[in-house]
């Protein structure tokens, strides 16, 4: 099947000679959720704004559901929702007209009620005559959403949904970004919410330096390069790890009262047997043993620094 966004050879230079983007090569599926995760300045704004037609590249080709962004920019165009992280639009303007201007902008005709149903789903609908500056954060936040999708695109951008909003609106904005997806919407977000892409993903792209780290399923990612931990619960408390357990990948906590191993999904051996069998040799009795796994914060933070 067809990628709704391909993305080949890729690259960007500005005039001062910076090169913002290096041998860029993407595809993204229709109808999946894609977190593009990096740190500032890593090419995140530049690679959006070159797919969405903003930003002129230097060398490579981008498709948009079929049409290229350069040679078919206003088919190319069409396809694409973009809502920024800035508030973009006329303040003391209505909702509604709004939505109804930049429908226009794109050359469709009038369709009340699709404008309704958006309006709907974004719990707008009450407040479609009021004027954008009259509404809250969370509110103007759903009206550049809306706005974005006036035309009816099949791509939708999120850059930094989040940013500067509460918890609390963050899980409700989650659950539109779900529904949106439900509805055929393909989405691409960028977050500085390592638990936003870890809640809504399908597959995660990093970028650093220009450049693609890796893209993974979310899933995949998380099993292939995380690391599981257990800790134990000490039942007396140790000074310091002894020498003959230094063959085990253990940390003692600052109290001396837990024990942290960490290991490696991948390895077909954990090593767990051995480590209780050397720590019953000891003498070291634990109460109890939780475990947990690596967040996609930790794996991210390993890549971006791996490529340093």
């Amino acid at each position: 099947m067809q990628p709704i966004i391909s993305v080949q050879n890729l690259n960007k230079t500005y005039a001062s000679g910076l090169k913002a983007l290096s041998n860029i090569n993407l595809e993204i599926h229709e109808g999946e959720i894609f977190a593009l995760l990096g740190p500032n300045g890593a090419g995140k704004t530049t690679l959006i704004s070159i797919i969405c037609g903003i930003v002129n590249p230097t060398e490579g080709t981008v498709l948009a559901d079929g049409h290229d962004i350069l040679s078919d920019y206003r088919a190319a165009r069409t396809k694409i929702g973009l809502v920024p992280q800035e508030l973009t639009t006329d303040v003391f303007e209505s909702v509604i007209a709004t939505m109804n201007f930049s429908r226009g902008l794109f050359g469709k005709p009038p369709n009340p009620d699709y404008i309704e149903k958006v309006l709907r789903d974004l719990s707008l609908w009450e407040k479609k005559d009021a004027k954008i500056i009259t509404l809250s954060g969370g509110m103007k936040r759903r009206v550049l959403i809306a706005k974005a999708l006036s035309h009816e695109p099949k791509i939708l951008f999120l850059d930094e949904p989040s940013a500067g909003v509460d918890v609390e609106l963050r899980r409700d904005m989650w659950e539109m970004v779900r529904k949106l997806r439900e509805d055929g919407v393909t989405i691409i977000l960028t977050t500085h919410y390592i638990e936003e892409a870890e809640e809504m993903a399908d597959r995660v792209g990093v970028i650093n330096h220009g450049e693609i780290v890796l893209v993974e399923e979310k899933a995949q990612l998380m099993q292939k390069l995380g690391k599981k931990q257990i800790r134990l619960e000490l039942l007396h408390s140790l000074e310091a790890i002894p020498e003959t357990l230094s063959k085990h990948p253990l940390r003692l906590s600052s109290d001396g009262k837990e024990l942290v191993y960490t290991y490696d999904t991948r390895s077909d051996e954990t090593g767990i047997t051995v480590l209780l069998k050397n720590l019953s040799e000891h003498g070291i009795d634990f109460r109890d043993l939780h475990t947990r796994e690596s967040t996609l914060e930790e794996i991210f933070v390993s890549l971006v620094t791996k490529k340093k």
